[in-house]
């Protein structure tokens, strides 16, 4: 039987500001109502599998684990990153873990597939990975190979050798192309893009990755020796796999390995690696427009614009990508936008938040949106989740005002616990430890006045955390 592996790392820049470094575009709905994390998860439904394993970074652990119980996908544990060192220490850390559960000794058949891909055509998608389960059960290391459809500078290629029934040895990986080049690769037929999906038995990446790349498996070895198991979550230990290096798979061992193979895919595949690539998979309209939200448009073509809270309307452009967030708006040339990427780098540089988060912040145990700000003060509109709780913790730079909107707040106040309901409020001095709870049925709508000398995330020191954060 399968076991499928989810990668679903990602630093948010490419999608910038959709994307962004703590909400990266494998969570983001771009095509249709469920997340790319939620249909890769979907698209396994006509595969015979187990419950997959999910690898993500150590700050996204509560996005995946929400979105997968919202989609009511099971899953095998959430192995949590503490920093990310590519795919080939990830895949390995997976092929352990699934060894590990795996019953009676059996040897997992790995299916590796990332999260942040999309796939117009499931069934060719299934076709694909029947017709490489002979050679992965063989021993044979197998990737899949999109059939091209243009000469792509954007991806890696892989050239093709003899023919063994529905597959094909691998003559060699090949590096992002000139535009020359990707015409000469279409031409011939015989390279495929690289699509960075696998399927091999757990035994075997690991003795080639032992062969290659012996540091990078003893390394994650002794970091997964003694998995701390925190509900879903498996963390590896931290200070050991810091020390891994960083190589993908194919580095470390697909382009050194006498065992690759693989199998062409035609599924209408794509890694959605920028805004052109997203215009390229989604819906058009007649003057090809791609337009989500409240979008007005005259005299304009081959755009792609997102209104995510307010009318965006166009006049008489062309060829653009326009994004309007609640803290953000990009006006890019479709050509250009590979360059958003600098934007992200100069917003690090400068050090705003605006390449890390999002105005509403998504928690375990709901979400804030921080709807105002000043020097001295900020205002968050805050929603828990029926029987929901946020840590005990205080501050030291900041007090908070607290006015319930709806629902029930059960509040821990220094000494007292008080019970506020919808149009009361109460006030948490700088320096009490306090908690908010929802005891209710129904989510808990309360706006929070913030003010003192300092208002960072970072002015939070937990004594007790339901969510494993203190």
């Amino acid at each position: 039987m399968i076991t499928p592996v989810i990668m679903a790392g990602g630093t948010g820049s490419r999608l910038w500001p959709l994307s962004r470094e703590l909400y990266p575009k494998q969570f983001l709905s771009v095509t249709g109502d469920m997340s790319m994390l939620q249909q890769t998860a979907a698209r396994l439904s006509t595969l015979e599998h187990s419950s997959p394993i999910l690898i993500c970074n150590e700050e996204h652990r509560f996005i995946a684990a929400e979105q997968m119980r919202v989609g009511s996908f099971e899953h095998n544990g959430i192995i949590l990153e503490p920093v990310g060192k590519n795919t080939a220490p990830a895949i390995a850390l997976a092929a352990l873990q699934a060894i590990n559960i795996s019953n009676d000794g059996e040897d997992p058949l790995l299916l590796v597939l990332a999260a942040d891909h999309i796939i117009d055509n499931e069934l060719a998608f299934t076709e694909s990975v029947e017709k490489a389960l002979p050679f992965a059960l063989n021993g044979k290391l197998v990737t899949f190979g999109v059939v091209p459809k243009t000469p792509e500078t954007g991806y890696g290629y892989i050239k093709a050798g003899m023919k063994d029934g529905d597959a094909f040895s691998v003559s060699e990986f090949v590096e992002k192309p000139d535009l020359e080049t990707a015409k000469k690769y279409l031409a011939t037929s015989e390279y495929y893009w690289n699509s960075g999906m696998f399927i091999f038995k757990a035994s075997r990446y690991l003795e080639e990755l032992a062969k290659y790349e012996p540091q990078i498996l003893e390394t994650c070895k002794k970091a997964i020796a003694a998995p701390s198991q925190d509900v879903e979550f498996i963390r590896v230990d931290s200070a050991i796999f810091e020390t891994c290096l960083d190589k993908s798979i194919d580095y470390a061992v697909m382009e050194k390995t006498d065992s690759a193979m693989v199998v062409p895919m035609d599924a209408g595949w794509s890694d959605v690696g920028s805004f052109s690539a997203l215009w390229d998979v989604s819906e058009k309209d007649e003057y090809q427009n791609v337009t989500k939200g409240d979008v007005i448009t005259v005299d304009s073509t081959n755009n792609y614009i997102f209104a995510g809270n307010k009318l965006v309307s166009t006049v008489g452009v062309d060829n653009l990508v326009i994004i309007e967030t609640k803290d953000a708006v990009l006006v890019a040339n479709k050509d250009k936008v590979q360059e958003v990427k600098t934007v992200v780098n100069k917003l690090h540089e400068a050090g705003r938040t605006e390449q890390k988060l999002h105005r509403e912040v998504f928690r375990p145990w709901g979400k804030y949106d921080s709807i105002d700000f000043g020097a001295r003060d900020q205002v968050k509109r805050i929603t828990v989740k029926p029987g929901e709780k946020l840590s005990i913790q205080k501050h030291h730079h900041r007090s908070e005002h607290w006015i319930v909107v709806s629902g029930t707040a059960k509040v821990l106040n220094g000494e007292q616990t008080l019970i506020v309901t919808e149009n009361e409020s109460t006030y948490i001095p700088l320096g009490t430890i306090h908690a908010l709870e929802n005891p209710g049925k129904i989510p808990l709508e309360m706006i929070e006045v913030q003010t003192g000398s300092y208002l960072g995330e970072d002015d939070i020191v937990r004594f007790e955390d339901r969510y494993g954060r203190s």
